[in-house]
């Protein structure tokens, strides 16, 4: 079992910041891969970022590549996503997400690949 709480949402004028943080408990922290993943009101969960067990690999979505940063900190049991020069289309509920199939040069960039989300927390970017 792996619980996951994030936090750091909330409203946001655009051109500016924000940074998701993500705590687990539960399984070895550094024996999975994590993601964040969003879901827009009448939209599919989708992925924005993913890091491999040992944070050496990363992989972002287009739309935010240059712009959000995800890392880990595997002593801190936390994941984070650094987001900058939001935009109105970046809000969404966003999700943090174990991969207990990861290695430490994959994560998933599937939601079905994904055994354990967090509660999610909302961002707003008003333009």
């Amino acid at each position: 079992q792996v619980q996951l709480v994030e936090s750091g949402g909330g409203l946001v004028q655009a051109g500016g910041s924000l940074r998701l943080s993500c705590g687990a408990s539960g399984r070895t922290f550094s024996s999975y891969a994590m993601g964040w993943f969003r879901q827009a009101p009448g939209k599919d969960r989708a992925v924005v970022a993913v890091i491999s067990r040992s944070g050496g690999r990363t992989y972002y979505v287009e739309s935010v590549k240059g712009r959000f940063t995800i890392s880990r900190d595997n002593a801190k049991n936390t994941v984070y996503m650094q987001m900058n020069s939001l935009q109105p289309e970046d809000t969404a509920v966003y999700y943090c997400a174990a991969d207990l199939s990861g290695s430490d040069m994959y994560a998933g960039r599937d939601p079905v690949e994904y055994d354990y989300w967090g509660q999610g927390t909302q961002v707003t970017v008003s333009s």
